[in-house]
């Protein structure tokens, strides 16, 4: 029997929704209600395990609160999705309403059995966050094979009886397997199908039961008869019809067979009377009048009325952003019939569980003769497919506290080499806690060789109230790897585990978490150092941080990338010395300039070479000389577009070739894609500009440095002029080629003529609703996409807008959408809708100005879809998939997968629902800056020293400058950057904060002239400046 009242209080954490009367899960971090003293009445349900709960509720307790117990006892959050089924005392099928009591209802509570099953089944899988749901879902689906309930071909069906046995036995054992399919039924005709199962199941070798269970969703949410439920009927001329309600709208079945389907958006009311419903659609001009009223004949007025629910329960599901709201009570008569959906929408359910901080806790897997997800080995998944999980999606970091303590004491104080003993403004390494010891070494446990390395974590402070976990914000690498090791290789144990059942914690940084050591900023205050307080100085450290930074950089063309491909020897001879040629002469001139710059910001600080008298507090002389050396190097700066051409020919013409570029892109080291820093030698120019820019503006004319600064910003003003159109011609090569690298089915994106203008998330208005697109602007086509199921995480092309001849109109009071707008094309129309009314400003703005770039030139308009892709539109808004074998065996590649490309500007604008344009690129390249921060928690007493820097609108963080990768990154798209308010009791100078939704981070900086220029690098990537502030340096349209 299940008490939900003695159950752990950590169980209803799980549970939340806002607070209205029939939704159907529970307040964050409240228990279920409590039942009013006196009798208790029984209630048995059914799982879909097929195991059976006993329930007590009292005799006047809504159906809500029996939901709501079930819900808990699982510790289930996607609730909403699923139902309380039983039989009447008319021996009809009929849902549980939350709204009424439960017992008028339930008439013989001692005689009926409810069934807890899936309720509303969404359109795609993936939806669905919580591997405890999809679960669920598959369990569903297994019932439905063996009943007879979802039709579908032979191949179809031996296939997902392979996966739902990979789960439950795992990999394919002869002896085992056979014996297992003797002894359980999957399919009313499993003998014929016996050979064909097992072919398939050996295929699954190394397949983990949460992947099985993805697998199996996403070939049954191919089938015609995923989630139907059939309602007979006839129509007018008594055919014998079945109804069926979807997530699209009302189907119409003949047999098994869909006949015909109407959406939702060309349906006016759906009602009934008697034993007819009927539908009346929308009018259409092309249709006489009478038409708009379909009449189904049913069974009985029962039979109508519970279809009429569940067609409006389906509506409200999936079509309202929120649940609707109770009809005010008529005082005298009443009208029609009071029902209305009480619950959470899907989109609330998707938005909560991205937004909040979600416990995770481990369930059991009845049928399952292996361990399950939420207990196994990390590493036994760690190597394995992409298949979102909750154990790497859905961790809330609270749950790792002791691990995440322990491998932060191992990463940040636990250090072999001793820290530094003080610097400037209290910023000198941390010492270790009293006690923390290291629980790993730094080099170990890399996974296997190619696998890939986390460059978004989420920076979470564990077991605090403002650190939950939102996949919006959050992106972890494929393979389950922490920090590059593999979680398995951490060694440590969260809490209450055993060494059986270690989690892995893919949202762990040791830098981005709190940890145990301890800070006395007294302390910080009582070492500072008297270091020079002029802006010059400040502005000539600029230069030595983003020097350090710049010299990393080309460390990964001159020494990482030929080391790599060397082995293999793919890399054409012509390619490599073309490449060693070009940037090996100024790697080498920057690492002596480099040397002059430490040498002279150490005279500055009086630290070296004190007995040595001179004017050394200046940096434009050091500046003109080097600067008059690098114009010496223009003819190797002018070939790095030509490298960047040629590798890329390469590339296409060696697939092998291609395959180790992508694979280096997942080294440690290369954190950004490779092609960004092939063009960096072009942009460091750009950032000695800016800083001479700086420096002069500094300097009154009588100053003695100001001669020497002035000199040198005219010789880089000539360099960039001289470089700028070979500049921007490859910034937007470059830019296509890494769209290429995340788009599928595309053709010729990289085209002479085309240009990038932006990219991000829109909603496009179809058949089945506001659905999620990534739409991409180009000079002379739009296209849309979707997230697909591929090794590299890619966006599956659905179509595209020819821009010549487009016209865009606002639609928000004909589709009453919420910042929508429609684009009409030459082919066919689009409706989207924005995330907010300043995204839609950019959007439209932009749309308009590339119509206009379209009309006026001779633009490309080349088809760009594949011809393997160019059905896509049909499947999108509708039409038939086809099913084949070959497409419903090649999601399996998706368990393949060894790579993710989650670091991408793409990915993160799709989690977090925003947008970005050339013109934000643009400044993006001159807004870049290194240097030493310190960073607090909310929460957290102390604070740590870290090496920042910011590139690619991100923030990436090591332990310091010397170390050749990052350790962690926070992707700052969607962040708003403040300072700390009075009441947050952040008692320091130079202090900013970083916050999205409830992420909160400070960060401390050593000076007013650092504080600003931190201040205003980051609002350029936190900011759209395509309309906060014009492009600095270029138009790239």
């Amino acid at each position: 029997m299940a008490e939900p009242a003695d159950r752990p209080s950590a169980a209803g954490q799980r549970l939340g929704a806002p607070d209205s009367f029939g939704v159907s899960t529970l307040e964050p971090g409240l228990r279920p209600p409590a039942q009013p003293p006196g009798r208790q009445v029984s209630i048995r349900v059914q799982m879909l395990d097929d195991t059976q709960e006993v329930f007590q509720i009292s005799p006047r307790s809504p159906g809500k609160v029996l939901f709501d117990l079930v819900c808990v006892h699982l510790n289930l959050v996607e609730g909403d999705y699923f139902g309380l089924e039983f039989q009447d005392q008319r021996k009809m099928m009929v849902w549980l309403d939350l709204l009424k009591p439960a017992l008028k209802q339930i008439r013989r509570p001692k005689n009926t059995i409810l069934r807890f099953v899936v309720k509303f089944f969404p359109p795609d899988h993936t939806q669905l966050m919580e591997e405890l749901t999809r679960y669920l879902f598959a369990l569903q689906i297994k019932h439905d094979l063996a009943c007879g309930r979802l039709i579908c071909n032979d191949t179809s069906a031996a296939l997902m009886v392979s996966h739902i046995i990979q789960s439950e036995v795992g990999d394919y054992e002869e002896t085992q397997s056979w014996q297992h399919l003797l002894h359980n039924k999957y399919l009313p005709d499993q003998d014929a199908l016996r050979d064909k199962i097992t072919d398939c199941h050996r295929k699954h070798v190394g397949q983990t039961p949460a992947e099985s269970d993805y697998q199996l969703l996403e070939i049954a949410r191919r089938l015609e008869m995923y989630g139907v439920r059939l309602h007979p009927a006839k129509d007018r001329e008594g055919t014998k019809l079945s109804l069926s309600v979807a997530h699209t709208g009302v189907l119409v079945f003949q047999g098994y067979t869909k006949i015909n389907a109407f959406n939702w958006s060309k349906i006016r009311k759906l009602s009934f009377k008697r034993k007819r419903f009927l539908i009346k659609l929308r009018a259409d001009p092309a249709q006489n009048a009478h038409h708009d009223t379909l009449e189904f004949a049913m069974a009985s007025r029962d039979c109508c009325k519970i279809f009429w629910k569940i067609c409006v329960e389906y509506h409200a599901f999936f079509r309202l952003f929120e649940e609707p709201k109770p009809k005010p009570k008529p005082v005298l008569f009443t009208r029609g019939s009071s029902f209305r959906f009480s619950g959470r929408t899907q989109k609330q359910i998707i938005d909560y569980v991205k937004d909040s901080e979600i416990k995770k806790i481990p369930f059991e897997r009845k049928h399952s003769k292996i361990l399950s997800n939420s207990s196994m080995s990390p590493q036994s998944s760690s190597l394995r497919s992409q298949v979102p999980q909750e154990s790497a999606m859905s961790v809330p970091l609270a749950d790792q506290i002791d691990s995440a303590r322990a491998a932060h004491r191992a990463d940040s104080n636990g250090f072999d080499d001793p820290p530094a003993a003080s610097s400037t403004n209290g910023f000198h390494d941390a010492p270790s806690a009293p006690g923390s010891e290291p629980t790993r070494s730094q080099q170990n446990h890399r996974g296997t060789g190619s696998a890939p390395e986390p460059h978004l974590l989420n920076p979470d402070s564990p077991g605090s109230a403002d650190s939950p976990l939102a996949n919006a914000q959050v992106l972890i690498n494929s393979a389950g790897l922490v920090n590059g090791q593999a979680a398995a290789a951490t060694g440590v144990l969260g809490p209450g585990q055993t060494p059986d059942e270690r989690q892995p914690s893919p949202l762990t940084s040791p830098l981005l978490t709190e940890a145990g050591y301890v800070r006395t900023d007294d302390e910080d205050e009582a070492r500072r150092k008297k270091f020079p307080t002029d802006k010059a100085y400040f502005i000539a450290k600029e230069l030595l941080t983003t020097e350090r930074t710049y010299l990393k950089d080309l460390q990964v063309i001159t020494k990482s990338f030929p080391d790599v491909l060397g082995k293999e020897e793919t890399l054409p001879d012509s390619v490599r010395n073309l490449i060693s040629a070009s940037y090996d002469p100024v790697y080498r001139f920057h690492q002596g300039f480099l040397k002059e710059v430490e040498q002279r910001l150490a005279q500055w600080e009086g630290r070296s070479n004190a007995h040595i008298k001179g004017d050394y507090q200046r940096i434009g002389d050091v500046l003109l000389k080097n600067i008059q050396g690098l114009k010496q190097l223009t003819v190797h700066l002018q070939k790095h577009p030509e490298c960047l051409v040629e590798l890329e020919r390469s590339c296409r013409s060696s697939r092998r070739l291609e395959s180790q570029c992508r694979d280096f892109e997942l080294q440690k080291a290369c954190y950004l894609p490779f092609n960004i820093f092939l063009l960096r030698p072009l942009h460091r120019l750009l950032h000695y500009k800016l800083i001479l820019e700086r420096l002069c503006k500094h300097y009154p004319p009588i100053h003695d440095d100001f001669r020497d600064s002035r000199a040198a910003l005219a010789d880089i003003s000539e360099m960039v002029l001289q470089l700028q159109g070979t500049m921007m011609k490859m910034e937007n090569f470059q830019k296509l080629l890494e769209l290429k690298k995340d788009l599928t089915g595309i053709d010729n994106l990289a085209i002479p003529g085309r240009e990038f203008i932006r990219l991000g998330c829109l909603s496009k208005l179809s058949g089945k609703g506001l659905q999620q697109r990534m739409f991409f602007l180009f000079s002379d086509c739009l296209v849309y996409t979707s997230r697909g199921m591929t090794p590299l995480n890619q966006f599956k092309v659905h179509g595209q807008l020819h821009l010549y001849g487009m016209t865009i109109r606002e639609s928000e009071e004909e589709w009453g959408v919420p910042h929508s707008f429609t684009l009409f094309g030459q082919r066919q129309s689009v409706v989207v809708a924005a995330s907010c009314a300043a995204e839609m400003e950019r959007w439209v703005e932009d749309i308009r100005m590339a119509i206009d770039l379209a009309e006026q030139s001779s633009s490309p308009d080349d088809d760009l879809l594949s011809t393997s892709l160019s059905d896509n539109k049909l499947q999108e808004d509708g039409g038939a998939d086809q099913e084949s074998e070959e497409e419903l065996c090649g999601s399996r590649s998706s368990l393949e997968r060894q790579s993710h490309r989650g670091n991408t500007t793409v990915h993160v604008c799709w989690h977090r629902n925003t947008s970005v344009s050339m013109v934000d690129f643009s400044i993006a390249v001159e807004n870049q800056l290194s240097g030493n921060l310190l960073r607090k928690f909310k929460n957290s007493n102390g604070w740590q020293k870290l090496w920042v820097v910011f590139t690619n609108f991100s923030l990436f963080f090591y332990k310091s400058h010397q170390d050749d990768y990052p350790l962690a990154s926070l992707p700052l798209l969607g962040y708003s950057v403040t300072v700390p308010s009075e009441s947050e009791n952040i008692h320091k100078d130079y202090v900013f904060k970083l916050h999205f939704k409830s992420h909160v981070y400070y960060f401390r900086s050593e000076s007013e002239y650092t504080f600003e220029r931190w201040m205003e690098v980051i609002r350029s990537a936190t900011c759209s400046a395509s309309r906060t502030q014009p492009a600095t340096r270029k138009d790239p349209y």
